[in-house]
C-alpha cells in the first residue's frame, strides 16, 4: 500500500500547486469559452477576449506593451526563444557572433547557449561568478568590451538551486549603453520580485506559470518592442507571428490570475516567507554540523534557503526527509535525476565531495513556523543516522 504523501511540501521552487482562484479562473475556457482564439466566430471572440485580457494584465504588472507578451509554452521554451531568437536576428543584422552569459544559468539557457555554439558558429563567453553565485557587472564591461561584437547577454534574475539574486539592472545598464540586448530568466523571480521591464533595464525577460501557483505548460517571453527577433517556431501568425500554435487560453488565463494575486501579495508574503527562511537558515546551520549555506546571505530569494552538507548524499537526506513528511528537493527539479554534480555549485567551487551533499527548501503559501520547527527537529538525525553518528531506531 502507498504511503500518505507528504504533507509539509517546501520544494515550491521545483513547482507550485495551483491556486483555487486560478483554477476557477480557467475553468470556463475548457468548456465555455473553448472557441479558437484565431476564429472569428462568437466562441472564437470569447476566448480571444480571455487572451487579450491576460496579455494586458502582464503587461501591467511588467510596465510593458500588450504587444510585447508573447505567450509561449514554458520557461524552457521562453528562454530558448529568447536566445535562439534574438542571437539569429541580431547576427543577420550586424554580423554580431558573440553570447554573453554565466555557468550557474538554469541548462534552458546554457544548453542553448553551446547549442548555438556548436552548432551554428556563435563564440560563447561565460561571465564568472563568486563564491555566492554573484556576478559582477564590472565582468560583464570587460565581456562586452573584449572580442567580436556581442549578439545577446543574458543573466538570470535569481538562481533556481542557490537562491542568489543578480543585479539585473546594473547589467542591463550597461548592456543599454553599448545597444547589446539584454535578457534575463526571471523564471524563479516571478511572483517574489519586482517585475518591472524598465527599472530593470531589459529587452527580454522569461516566465514560467508554475512556479508561481499558476499551471504548468505555459509561460510567456516579454519582448521589448523593436528587439531584433527570429522565431523559431513557425507556421500560423500566431502572437504577431513570433510564436506559431494555438494558444493555451485556459492556462494563459490561468497565468494572468496567479501572477497578478501574487504580486498584490508580494511584500507581505516576502515578510512572512523572510522570516521562516532565515529561521530554516540559522537553526540548519546550528544544529547540522557539516552544514554550509549556499547562494549570497543576504542577496536571496526570501523563500529560498539552500546548504551543502558534508559527509552524505543528497539522496538519503531526502528519502529521510520524505519519510518525515518533508518534500524537499537538492537542487533544480530539471538536473535532480542526474549523477553528475550540480553545475552551479561547481561554478561557486564546491568540492564535488560535498557538492553530492546538496539539500534545498524552498517555501511557499502553504508553510507555517510549526512546519519549519518540523524540518529542524527531524534533519540532525536523519543526517546523523546517515553517517552513523545516530542509531536507526528500529
Amino acid at each position: 500500500m502507498d504511503r500518505e504523501r507528504p504533507t509539509i511540501y517546501m520544494d515550491h521552487s521545483a513547482t507550485t500547486p495551483v491556486r483555487p482562484e486560478v483554477l476557477e479562473a480557467m475553468l470556463p475556457y475548457f468548456d465555455v469559452h473553448y472557441g479558437n482564439p484565431s476564429s472569428i466566430h462568437g466562441v472564437g471572440r470569447k476566448a480571444k477576449a480571455g487572451l487579450d485580457d491576460a496579455r494586458r494584465t502582464l503587461a501591467e504588472i511588467l510596465g510593458a506593451r500588450p504587444d510585447e507578451i508573447v505567450f509561449t509554452g514554458c520557461g524552457t521554451e521562453a528562454d530558448n526563444a529568447a536566445l535562439r531568437g534574438i542571437a539569429l536576428a541580431r547576427r543577420a543584422q550586424t554580423g554580431a557572433s558573440r553570447i554573453v552569459t554565466t555557468p550557474v544559468e538554469h541548462k534552458a539557457v546554457l544548453h542553448t547557449a553551446y547549442d548555438l555554439r556548436d552548432h551554428f558558429g556563435f563564440q560563447l563567453t561565460l561571465v564568472p561568478v563568486d563564491e555566492h553565485g554573484l556576478v559582477d557587472p564590472e565582468d560583464v564591461a570587460r565581456a562586452l568590451a573584449a572580442g567580436p561584437e556581442v549578439a545577446l547577454v543574458s543573466v538570470m534574475y535569481a538562481n533556481n538551486e542557490i537562491g542568489t539574486v543578480e543585479p539585473i539592472a546594473e547589467i542591463g545598464a550597461l548592456c543599454r549603453e553599448r545597444g547589446v540586448p539584454f535578457h534575463t530568466d526571471a523564471v524563479q523571480a516571478a511572483g517574489k520580485l519586482p517585475l518591472q521591464v524598465d527599472p530593470l533595464n531589459v529587452d527580454a525577460l522569461s516566465v514560467s506559470a508554475h512556479k508561481f501557483y499558476g499551471p504548468k505548460g505555459v509561460g510567456f517571453l516579454y519582448l521589448r518592442r523593436g528587439t531584433p527577433f527570429h522565431p523559431f517556431i513557425t507556421g500560423g501568425s500566431h502572437e504577431r507571428g513570433r510564436r506559431a500554435g494555438t494558444e493555451n487560453v485556459p492556462g494563459i488565463v490561468g497565468m494572468a490570475r496567479a501572477l497578478a494575486l501574487c504580486e498584490s501579495e508580494r511584500t507581505q508574503e516576502g515578510t512572512r516567507l523572510r522570516a521562516l527562511r532565515d529561521r530554516l537558515i540559522g537553526g540548519i546551520l546550528e544544529s547540522v554540523e557539516g552544514a554550509r549555506l549556499t547562494g549570497h546571505p543576504s542577496r536571496r530569494l526570501d523563500n529560498h534557503a539552500s546548504f551543502v552538507i558534508s559527509g552524505v548524499e543528497a539522496q538519503g537526506v531526502l528519502m529521510g526527509l520524505d519519510l518525515a513528511g518533508v518534500a524537499a528537493s537538492s537542487g533544480s527539479a530539471c538536473t535532480s535525476a542526474s549523477q553528475r554534480p550540480s553545475h552551479v555549485l561547481e561554478a561557486i567551487g564546491v568540492p564535488p565531495t560535498d557538492a553530492v551533499g546538496g539539500l534545498r527548501l524552498s517555501l511557499g503559501h502553504s508553510n507555517t513556523p510549526e512546519q519549519v520547527e518540523h524540518v529542524l527537529e527531524h534533519l540532525p538525525r536523519i543526517v546523523g543516522q546517515l553517517r552513523g553518528t545516530v542509531p536507526i531506531a528500529l
